[in-house]
């Protein structure tokens, strides 16, 4: 219980890699704001069954406005984040020329201006109590690109920039802030890839799997939500107390091509 008397924020944290880091954190005893859409009444129960306290707010992480008032929610609840999970995104993907203008906006306001709100309103608390930990959940398109992803792939490159400026502004203190880059993590969400493509093209659906990691990455295995909480444990321990302004790919060496 490593965490015991910290709270956590996790946004889009109500299923897939927000939830996995939620439950990942709450096991070492911190308390939880979750944010997000979907089965709220599920995440909640998953996380106050591991014996903490538990808070939500609904906040749309595309509307500062709304981001201010989640903030100030935990600050009311719980008296503060220690621990601030910027993890909301979504996805579109089409070629430049064809991209829906507001699918950019969107994405760009909720994959990277986000993280900016809710950490300039994080970082005074974590600086008066001299102890913070920020991990943005960036991701491999953080590091490199894929066609048709551009607005996910300009967010995302932003997100590992702006970890690295706050950690530097911080780097005298007892906050850190990094960010995590997975590669293809198994979510519901691309489990329907998986599902369409063994539709798509008859075959099973290990052969599906195999296909889809087969084209960028090379471990042919899946990361798991579980496994990326485990790292965010360890980004929030002591151990990591000089960890600062990484980039960590957690992507089956996706980019070690």
């Amino acid at each position: 219980m490593t965490l015991k008397g910290k709270t956590a924020l996790v946004t889009g944290s109500t299923s897939g890699i927000g939830l996995g880091i939620a439950l990942s954190l709450a096991r070492q005893g911190a308390n939880l704001v979750l944010n997000g859409f979907g089965d709220v009444e599920g995440a909640k129960a998953a996380v106050a069954a591991l014996g903490v306290q538990v808070a939500y707010h609904g906040a749309d992480m595309g509307k500062p406005a709304e981001i201010e008032a989640m903030m100030a929610h935990a600050a009311a609840t719980f008296d503060g984040v220690d621990i601030l999970v910027n993890n909301a995104g979504i996805q579109h993907v089409a070629n430049i020329d064809e991209f829906p203008v507001e699918r950019w906006d969107a994405i760009i306001a909720i994959n990277l201006s986000s993280a900016f709100h809710t950490t300039r309103l994080a970082l005074p608390g974590m600086k008066a109590r001299n102890w913070g930990r920020i991990i943005n959940l960036a991701s491999v398109h953080g590091l490199v690109a894929s066609a048709a992803k551009s607005a996910y792939v300009a967010a995302k490159h932003g997100l590992v920039g702006f970890t690295k400026t706050t950690a530097l502004e911080v780097a005298t203190s007892g906050i850190t802030v990094n960010a995590i880059c997975p590669g293809w993590v198994l979510t519901p969400l691309v489990q329907k890839q998986v599902d369409a493509r063994a539709a798509r093209d008859g075959i099973s659906d290990a052969k599906a799997r195999e296909s889809l990691l087969g084209e960028k990455q090379p471990s042919l295995e899946f990361t798991t939500p579980e496994q990326l909480g485990e790292l965010a444990v360890f980004l929030c321990s002591a151990a990591a107390a000089n960890v600062r302004g990484q980039a960590w790919a957690v992507d089956g060496g996706w980019t070690a091509q």
